[in-house]
């Protein structure tokens, strides 16, 4: 079975000098674990992680009792916390191929790229646990 039953069509991406305002925004909005980073071309360059995210800011961020010195870590751009040189997969890649990767690289979150390495879709480790509770219970 190839991956592309599975994978989120709906990509969400920053770039590279966008602000930690927008990413803070995105995974609000759209309540994802992970965001893709791409250049001008819409090539894949990284992915950035809420984790990666909540590394990078101070947990008061969003409180009132946050600091100018809090809110100043949400002027970091994206390129200064991201993860480079992401694993990805193509959306004619197997099931298996996807889980190996997940477990070689030790990733949450796989990108699907065209031949042109930019982003189609993305599948995360989440995905195949839910497909698999369909097919067993």
């Amino acid at each position: 079975m190839s991956v592309e039953k599975l994978i989120t069509k709906n990509v969400v991406s920053v770039n590279m000098d966008d602000r930690l305002t927008m990413v803070r925004d995105q995974f609000i909005r759209k309540r994802f674990h992970h965001l893709l980073v791409v250049d001008n071309n819409n090539t894949l360059i990284g992915v950035i992680s809420d984790r990666d995210y909540f590394k990078a800011t101070t947990p008061t961020v969003d409180k009132p009792s946050a600091t100018s010195k809090d809110l100043a870590t949400l002027d970091k751009r994206v390129h200064q916390i991201l993860s480079r040189k992401p694993v990805s997969i193509k959306q004619s890649d197997s099931l298996k191929n996807a889980i190996s990767k997940f477990r070689q690289f030790k990733v949450s979150c796989l990108p699907v790229v065209n031949e042109r390495n930019q982003p189609i879709g993305i599948i995360t480790w989440r995905d195949i646990i839910d497909w698999l509770y369909t097919k067993l219970f």
